[in-house]
């Protein structure tokens, strides 16, 4: 038997870059090791523009315009030519940091080869491999959470919204511990939904991303050694604001990633609520609150075929269970470092963009399957027939009300009512003829006897507006 190891191109050992690689693909720009050395180049490139441009070191002259713009295109143009060079370099320094600093001094020898052996020195200049990793991670993360993740999310929220508003008025009857009871809106409970994760990415969205330059262990010891006269924390604090992230001015070795281990807790916590939208999404389904479009040339079972299977709430529910998982053992692991320095972390980081990958693959599935819905009023409006006897709460609560307030007639209304109802169905005469029979005022009695499941809604369907 052939080996599929060696086909070519290679095939992929995970599903999200294999399967499911289209609905993943905008995160390799951000989380792949190629995103990671490109990001890596960029920040190696800035700090020697930064250093030049502020003369930070006495008697090194600032770059040109020209210059400048050369050495950024090294970024911009980043690509597979690159990545190829570089892994070539990493095979003979076994060291992926040190990698990017000669394969950046190559490119310096071409951009300014009066003065390349002098520029050179200010690569990498007194830089540990975590002061240019930790910048890195700070910023792919962002631009993954910002650019792709969060665009996503977003999404998914406002086509809950969209529906919510949309079905607002619908009357549902509704399920606590799996028990019919008091009737709700289908918009209402959709909002509840949508409210619960856009608080979420409001938290996502207010996220810091933290960084540092500081050195070995964190004390600008080669800073101060080499240059004593220089302000090296406003240098590192201008130097890591101009990246568009946060200074961190106490850390070891390491940046902390106390900022990384809240992310990923608050992005967790979202999947969490959605996968509670899948499984809600996926009862009503099964109560028939929702068709599911048909006439799509889907095969809904490979044996049965009259179903519609609700297979987009289950696969997103199976891929936010892994993302939660390595978003969880990423929050508990990346907090956690042995005295200065360990490398923990370095392997931890690498799963990020699958932790991220299998949300994203959960979200396309959550919207795809949200689309292939048609809300069933009157199957949910059936329901609700059926149950008259979650109207005995507003009796009993009208009851508490006049007995309040010295109405004769009143007392033992919850007992009264549990005699009507419990464990047994009741239907509109049952309800009216009780009604009738308490001696109510004129204007309760005409208010009780006319409510029915479907009117019995509060203020569910207004309740929707506060989702703006």
């Amino acid at each position: 038997m052939a080996s599929l190891a060696d086909v070519t191109p290679p095939i992929a050992l995970g599903a999200l870059d294999g399967r499911y690689r289209s609905a993943v693909a905008p995160l390799v720009d951000h989380l792949s090791e190629a995103a990671l050395n490109r990001t890596r180049v960029h920040v190696e490139v800035e700090w020697l523009i930064h250093l030049t441009q502020e003369q930070v070191v006495p008697g090194v002259r600032r770059l040109s315009d020209d210059e400048v713009r050369e050495l950024r295109a090294v970024v911009v143009k980043f690509g597979a030519e690159d990545i190829a060079e570089l892994a070539e370099i990493e095979r003979e320094t076994v060291h992926d940091v040190k990698a990017v600093e000669y394969f950046l001094q190559r490119r310096v020898d071409r951009i300014a080869p009066d003065d390349a052996a002098r520029l050179k020195q200010l690569i990498h200049f007194c830089c540990t491999s975590e002061d240019i990793n930790n910048l890195s991670y700070a910023l792919m993360v962002q631009g993954a959470t910002r650019e792709v993740w969060l665009p996503k999310a977003r999404s998914v929220v406002d086509q809950l919204s969209g529906m919510a508003k949309d079905l607002a008025d619908i009357p549902l009857l509704a399920h606590t511990h799996g028990q019919p009871a008091t009737p709700t809106t289908m918009g209402k409970e959709i909002a509840v939904m949508a409210h619960r994760l856009g608080r979420q990415l409001n938290r996502v969205e207010g996220q810091d991303y933290l960084g540092k330059l500081n050195g070995a262990t964190g004390t600008y010891g080669a800073h101060l050694a080499a240059v004593p006269g220089a302000d090296w924390q406003a240098i590192s604090r201008a130097f890591v604001e101009g990246l568009g992230l946060t200074w961190n001015p106490l850390t070891t070795q390491i940046e902390s990633h106390d900022w990384q281990a809240e992310l990923y807790a608050d992005v967790a916590r979202f999947n969490r609520i959605l996968h509670n939208v899948c499984t809600d999404f996926w009862t009503y389904i099964s109560m028939g609150y929702y068709a599911q479009v048909r006439g799509q040339g889907t095969v809904g079972s490979s044996t049965m075929p009259h179903k519609v299977n609700p297979i987009r709430f289950e696969n997103a529910e199976a891929n936010l269970e892994v993302s939660c998982a390595l978003l969880d053992v990423l929050a508990a692991t990346l907090v956690q470092s042995r005295l200065q320095r360990d490398l923990t972390d370095s392997s931890m980081q690498r799963n990020v963009g699958t932790a991220l990958g299998h949300s994203m693959l959960a979200l396309d599935n959550v919207s795809r399957g949200l689309a292939g819905l048609d809300a069933v009023p009157a199957r949910m409006a059936e329901d609700l027939d059926g149950n008259w006897e979650v109207l005995g709460e507003p009796v009993q609560s009208a009851m508490r009300a006049l007995g309040a307030q010295g109405v004769a007639g009143m007392d033992n209304p919850y007992e009264r009512l549990k005699e009507l109802t419990r464990g047994r169905r009741i239907g509109q005469d049952d309800l009216v003829a009780f009604v009738k029979g308490l001696d109510l005022p004129a204007e309760v009695e005409e208010r009780l006897a006319a409510m029915t499941p479907s009117t019995y809604v509060g203020l569910a369907p207004t309740l929707v507006d506060h989702l703006g």
